[in-house]
């Protein structure tokens, strides 16, 4: 499986993660959110991060579930880190996402309408 990166936003995740909720929302389309990696790690102890250490990381890595009006979801995953996150769109050959559903979730989190919140 490859990503599509195609949006980096300068707040950091949890407060991006607030943000892309209510505008996909506002846009008519459901997320269900199926990864938190600050939860996956609270279950490992001392679990240590290759960019910060263990004490000081700030990274975060969420997975939504993007439903519009096809069957099929598209997967979005928000990566944070340092301030900034970066937005991806899974992108796997045996299950592509549907393109209008991917121009809407990309309209929906345009970085004008991400900075205005």
């Amino acid at each position: 499986m490859t990503t599509l990166s195609f949006l980096i936003v300068d707040l950091p995740c949890d407060m991006a993660l607030q943000t892309t909720k209510k505008k996909l929302s506002q846009a008519g389309l459901r997320a269900l959110q199926t990864f938190d990696l600050h939860t996956a790690r609270h279950i490992q102890q001392d679990c240590p991060c290759p960019n910060h250490g263990t004490a000081d990381c700030d990274c975060q890595m969420v997975v939504l579930m993007v439903y519009g009006e096809t069957a099929e979801p598209a997967t979005l995953i928000l990566h944070g880190s340092d301030g900034q996150t970066r937005f991806s769109i899974a992108d796997d050959p045996s299950q592509r996402a549907d393109r209008k559903l991917v121009a809407s979730i990309r309209e929906a989190l345009d970085i004008r309408a991400a900075a205005s919140v």
